[in-house]
């Protein structure tokens, strides 16, 4: 009998450690995970580290939201930093007219979709070309196309001015198109890549099938690969918009005074449009901050709605083009 009682209470002793240590494997898979990544810690971590880096890029533009609706008297006031008292849309009429926001934004977004338009049609050849198409000294131009990254344009530009000087077009808005046309440049560079890329990953069988057909290389690549390429297609018109959106050095270079400019150009002239239209007083000086708010929101607006409702294909196109492997 009392054999019987040590047996039952070793069993309940064993049961009771055996319990203990599964609670405690429990909670230890539930806090570190099975595998690292699936982890409550790891997690909080990779949660902490999210909320850190949106802080570091949001807070500029809620700074931003705030000031451009902030009022004069809140404006002068220091305790107010987030929530105006009321909120005041005048700075963005000002903005507006300081930017000739018409004007200048139909010049950036017929720019910037027509030099996207080229890119995607030179750089797409190019890089079919370079993936698919056997000729001389194929490896040497590849080469010399990732040389293309470390030429700054600065060493270019001067070159370039002097060129359109002869032709003609100094000062014209061909002149930020013209480039494109060729795939010239750091961003041309960059284009063909992603076409390259891309155009690897197709089967041959395609090519086979189209020379069985009778078709060219050229007439191939128009209806077969072409068509195939939309997820580089689009990646490529994103990256294209949005660079010659935010591009203000070449406008610079080449339209000089122009009062045909584009919108980030625009930009740079709109303390010197903001100072004529609300004179030198102190009180007026308050206001020229909110009035570059509203006029960088203006700006920045188009490009974040484009990316706002492609971000989707966008990041899936990234994955399809190859460029994360």
């Amino acid at each position: 009998m009392i054999g019987k009682m040590n047996a039952i209470k070793t069993k309940t002793s064993s049961l009771k450690k055996r319990v203990a240590r599964d609670g405690l494997n429990t909670i230890r898979y539930v806090i570190l995970g099975r595998e690292v990544n699936r982890g409550l810690l790891f997690k909080l971590f990779i949660y902490w580290i999210l909320i850190v880096t949106s802080y570091i890029y949001l807070n500029p533009i809620l700074k931003m939201l705030v000031k451009m609706v902030m009022n004069e008297k809140d404006l002068n006031d220091p305790t107010v930093t987030w929530v105006p008292h009321e909120v005041y849309f005048g700075h963005l009429k000002t903005a507006w007219q300081a930017l000739h926001y018409v004007q200048s934004l139909s010049v950036s977004v017929g720019i910037s979709a027509v030099v996207a338009l080229f890119h995607v049609i030179a750089c797409g050849l190019m890089g079919y070309a370079l993936a698919r198409m056997q000729f001389p000294f194929k490896k040497l131009l590849t080469a010399l196309l990732a040389v293309t990254f470390i030429i700054p344009p600065q060493v270019i530009v001067l070159p370039m001015i002097i060129m359109y000087t002869k032709l003609g077009l100094q000062g014209h808005l061909f002149s930020l198109v013209l480039p494109s046309l060729f795939g010239f440049g750091i961003k041309g560079a960059l284009f063909v890549i992603i076409f390259r890329q891309f155009y690897t990953t197709q089967p041959k069988e395609l090519e086979e099938a189209g020379k069985i057909d009778g078709a060219s290389s050229f007439k191939f690549y128009w209806k077969v690969m072409f068509p195939l390429a939309k997820p580089a297609i689009l990646v490529v018109s994103l990256f294209s918009f949005v660079w010659t959106w935010n591009d203000t050095y070449y406008p610079r270079m080449f339209l000089g005074q122009s009062p045909l400019v584009p919108l980030s150009t625009q930009m740079s002239r709109v303390d010197a449009s903001i100072t004529s239209m609300l004179g030198n007083e102190e009180t007026a000086l308050v206001l020229v901050e909110a009035i570059k708010m509203s006029a960088s929101f203006l700006a920045l607006l188009p490009p974040l709605l484009i990316f706002f409702f492609a971000q989707r294909y966008f990041v899936e196109s990234v994955e399809r083009t190859g460029l994360v492997e």
